[in-house]
């Protein structure tokens, strides 16, 4: 687990590439935080590194699901906030779209902890003043090497 600090946007932006950066086909992120924590802010810094222009990247919160096409990845962006029950996650496809070809990025995924796919990237962000703490909580060997970097 990796705590990181980021006194104002521009640092939540930085990190945001930085992880952008090292992301790669398959990866799965999923974002906790209470409304208005920054998790679309986060995920337009590292989709912007990806190739997706930062207007394009909106809050999927009455789509539940917006995909972005970046340079070389498929961008899968899920908002599960809506959402009452798990099984609610057949309906929007959220199996056959989680993981596999492509990035996935899920905003409140601590919703439904266990229907996340084992293998993924927590990334918890807290309101600090004006800044946000941050904590990285890798679930997998690959996650372990995306922390270890950051």
């Amino acid at each position: 687990m990796k705590r990181i600090i980021c006194e104002n946007q521009e640092k939540t932006k930085v990190l945001g590439r930085q992880l952008g950066s090292l992301l790669q086909e398959g990866d799965v992120l999923c974002l906790t935080g209470e409304l208005g924590a920054g998790k679309t802010f986060l995920t337009t810094a590292m989709a912007e590194t990806l190739g997706v222009e930062a207007k394009d990247v909106t809050s999927p919160t009455f789509s539940l699901l917006n995909i972005y096409h970046g340079t070389k990845y498929v961008l899968k962006h899920f908002d599960l906030y809506r959402l009452n029950r798990e099984e609610e996650l057949d309906d929007i496809g959220f199996y056959e779209y989680a993981g596999g070809d492509g990035i996935t990025f899920i905003e409140w995924a601590e919703l439904f902890p266990d229907a996340m796919p084992e293998e993924h990237l927590t990334i918890r962000i807290e309101n600090q003043g004006t800044g946000r703490k941050i904590t990285l909580e890798p679930h997998g060997k690959r996650y372990e090497e995306i922390c270890e970097k950051v």
